[in-house]
């Protein structure tokens, strides 16, 4: 394989384009595994920062893949990136829905359909791993996850608080 990092990031982010299953949050683990692993051009901290980046800003989960290969290699890794991460997972999203409406009411596809749901939490449970050791998880930040959690899920109050309050605890701590 070619050592230019434009091509590296295009057929990393491909190959991992047709495994994301649940979406890009399903495969952070194996963009973790690329860019920090692989080929070094980052640290879990870093990579975690990144991800967090993505995450508060609006807009899809993908982000996280035009901050990586801006990271890399500026304005022309961060196209090819997306470009990769998107192209090849949105032509078979394309072809399966054609072939899925020729196939409305197969018990089988049913069955298919099913059968990937625990496929995808899993994929996002491990994305969660993944993203806790990489952030260095100290018992300050246990306790804002577990209290943000249990805010958001255990409440109808904005979770605009969540990020006002973490804002001014990374201020503090930080």
């Amino acid at each position: 394989m070619s050592e230019d990092p434009l091509w590296q990031l295009a057929v990393g982010f491909a190959g991992i384009s047709m495994i994301a299953i649940g979406g890009g949050i399903a495969v952070v683990p194996e963009m973790n595994r690329l860019v920090v692993d692989v080929h070094g051009w980052m640290t879990d901290a870093r990579f975690a920062q990144l991800f967090a980046l993505a995450q508060a800003a609006p807009g899809p989960n993908v982000l996280v893949v035009g901050l990586i290969g801006w990271h890399v290699a500026g304005l022309a890794g961060m196209l090819a990136a997306v470009l990769a991460m998107c192209g090849p997972a949105g032509l078979l999203a394309y072809g399966f829905a054609r072939l899925r409406t020729r196939l409305a009411g197969a018990a089988w596809l049913r069955v298919v359909e099913r059968g990937l749901v625990p496929v995808a939490v899993g994929l996002i449970f491990s994305s969660g791993i993944i993203l806790a050791q990489a952030a260095a998880v100290r018992w300050l930040a246990v306790v804002v996850s577990v209290g943000s959690t249990l805010f958001v899920w255990r409440t109808e109050a904005s979770p605009l608080w969540v990020l006002g309050v973490g804002a001014v605890l990374g201020a503090l701590f930080l």
